[in-house]
């Protein structure tokens, strides 16, 4: 294998909503050019809208592209996090009422790139058999979508690491899929005592053995939003990184018809 040329290129994709820098690498096997890309990407957030709810996996649209899904307790600020990420108020429909997330929410950021807001657990003030049925569909959701490529876990960060937060995690970890922790309502602690309790969260975050984050989050205060948008652009990027390369590969064949 012998490298032919390395190149970088920088463009902007306004129209569907992110900015790419694309390390693109040509490389001569055999006579036969192929490309290798690396892609660094920058979503726009505020792009995203609704597409769909559904009561279970099986109307929801075809299991492709990549998946990020947003899970916590009814109480820990789902829909407000969903909102702060792309500035959108009512992107995602917030109540004080805990538990309103009755079904899978699916929204596009771009193409190929979709955020799950599931069903909340835990506590919420509705019927047994209602939350049986949330949480049935919770499980099948995690256990069989297959494009799921990144879970985000809210959590109050005065109350973290209810045993169903664990559970939800232990399951990620064993199923290879990355995890960012976000303990919300940082804004309710004081500097010192909310940097402590991330440090502490993080120290037995490492107990799952797996790839887990944790940040501290306030959709009031925006603490957080950034890490947030970055983890996300990286967990996308695989799914841009392949919009790139068939738009790449088409304009090589039309420049060499």
């Amino acid at each position: 294998m012998m490298w032919l040329a390395i190149g970088t290129i920088k463009r902007p994709y306004a129209e569907q909503g992110y900015f790419t820098q694309i390390h693109k690498k040509v490389i001569n096997r055999l006579h036969k050019d192929e490309m290798e890309l690396t892609v660094s990407v920058k979503i726009h957030y505020q792009n995203t809208h609704f597409i769909t709810s559904a009561p279970d996996i099986r109307h929801l649209p075809e299991d492709e592209g990549i998946e990020v899904a947003f899970a916590g307790r009814s109480n820990a600020g789902k829909s407000s996090s969903l909102n702060r990420l792309t500035n959108q108020r009512g992107l995602a429909k917030t109540s004080k009422t805990p538990g309103r997330t009755q079904l899978i929410n699916l929204f596009k950021v771009i193409d190929g790139c979709h955020i799950v807001d599931l069903p909340g657990y835990g506590f919420a003030q509705v019927p047994l058999e209602m939350k049986k049925k949330w949480q049935k569909s919770l499980g099948e959701y995690l256990q069989k979508r297959q494009c799921l490529k990144g879970l985000v876990v809210l959590m109050d960060i005065r109350h973290p690491m209810k045993d169903l937060d664990q559970q939800l995690i232990f399951w990620a970890v064993d199923s290879g899929i990355p995890v960012q922790v976000l303990l919300t309502k940082a804004d309710k602690l004081k500097s010192g005592a909310r940097k402590a309790q991330v440090l502490k969260i993080k120290k037995d975050a490492e107990g799952f053995g797996g790839d887990v984050s944790v940040a501290a989050f306030s959709s009031l205060k925006g603490i957080g939003v950034d890490t947030l948008r970055s983890k996300l652009d990286d967990w996308f990027a695989p799914a841009v990184a392949e919009t790139v390369s068939d738009e790449l590969n088409e304009q090589d064949k039309a420049s060499n018809d």
